[in-house]
């Protein structure tokens, strides 16, 4: 299915999202759900995932370095530039989430040293990144994993894993706009306190290469689900990771959370904005151990159920801004236009075109969430 095209279109924009904001605000019931525009309460972050540099990864933690479809134009047409800069200027996002797989950096090695050719490749996705004056966060999209066997636990040991962390900090070590997340979407992992010491020796490592402002993500399991996150031990052990010098300044908590009805994000349909059984148990453990985390990955298909679920999502983590650093949607870059989950502008005559989900919901300039970052 094509769903760039906007079915609100004989509603003036205006119209449609008071009428959203109408059923928002009736659903939730109660004023501390809800974000008045003029409220103090607003997230740092908006953003979206432009993805293509992990193209060819398979949860298993296989990845095809071949297989990539970077979104920079001058390596495959993609105009990845095009689009971040269309969701800086035109919906006021200010952060960009960058997968990369683990073998493409590496040129398919098992390795923590960085090909000079595919690291350049990646780097000029960063670049781009900046250049708009946006965040952008660093993702090594591997599962917690490489060729199937789990980092620290059978799999290639903490130390090659600090290698890598510590040589992609030593080259943003200076950029403050830049973030580290440490991995995507661990899963499955037999033993919790065993992979917060491989999240521990990350930490360490790009500490240790000079970058001692940055944030940095800290994964847990179960595909890093919010709404697992303190039932399945995630939130408890990597609450013990540790900056060099004793503290947790910049360590955040890295959450997902799809809205469909089995959290797959696979289906188009969404049936629940997550707010009972995934946002109100993490922030209530946030708030009482002091910490904060951000929700990587989130969305879901261009429907009109997924524009409700989505805006009573992000209004909810508004109203718990102190805990909740904002939202990064999935997703932009090399997708084609009827992804599922697509959120790929469409660039027709002189402009480009937000789907459906973004210019409804998920776009700063919409929903009013999302304080301005100079």
């Amino acid at each position: 299915m094509n769903h760039t095209a906007n079915p609100c279109s004989f509603f003036s924009r205006e119209m449609a999202i008071k009428l959203l904001y109408s059923f928002v605000a009736a659903a939730l019931s109660t004023t501390t759900l809800l974000v008045n525009a003029q409220s103090s309460a607003l997230l740092k972050f908006a953003g979206v995932n432009i993805a293509g540099f992990d193209f060819g990864c398979g949860t298993d933690g296989t990845c095809i370095a071949s297989n990539a479809v970077p979104p920079v134009h001058q390596l495959s047409g993609i105009d990845g530039l095009g689009q971040m800069q269309h969701f800086v200027q035109d919906n006021g996002y200010n952060v960009f989430r960058l997968p990369v797989g683990w073998q493409y950096l590496t040129n398919d090695q098992m390795t923590g040293v960085l090909d000079e050719t595919q690291f350049a490749n990646y780097n000029m996705l960063v670049s781009d990144c900046l250049s708009t004056g946006a965040y952008c966060v660093i993702d090594i999209h591997n599962y917690a994993r490489y060729n199937g066997q789990i980092i620290g636990q059978g799999g290639p040991s903490n130390e090659i894993f600090a290698q890598l962390w510590s040589n992609i900090a030593s080259y943003w070590k200076d950029e403050s706009k830049v973030i580290l997340g440490v991995m995507n979407e661990p899963h499955d992992i037999p033993n919790m306190a065993t992979w917060a010491e491989s999240v521990q020796s990350a930490v360490t490592a790009i500490r240790e290469a000079g970058a001692v402002t940055q944030m940095i993500l800290l994964p847990g399991t179960d595909y890093t689900s919010a709404q697992t996150f303190v039932s399945s031990g995630s939130a408890d052990n990597l609450g013990t990771v540790r900056n060099p010098d004793g503290t947790f300044t910049n360590l955040i908590m890295d959450v997902h959370k799809y809205l469909d009805y089995d959290s797959s994000g696979t289906n188009a349909e969404c049936v629940t904005n997550g707010i009972d059984n995934a946002w109100s148990p993490l922030t209530t453990w946030l708030r009482a151990n002091g910490r904060q985390a951000f929700n990587t990955e989130t969305g879901g298909g261009n429907v009109d159920s997924c524009v409700t679920s989505v805006l009573q999502e992000i209004g909810y983590q508004a109203a718990q801004s102190d805990v909740i650093l904002g939202y990064i949607g999935w997703s932009a870059g090399s997708f084609a236009t009827n992804y599922v989950l697509s959120q790929v502008p469409s660039y027709i005559g002189t402009g480009w075109n937000d789907t459906l989900l973004v210019s409804m919901a998920m776009s700063p300039k919409t929903n009013k969430f999302v304080a301005s970052v100079a």
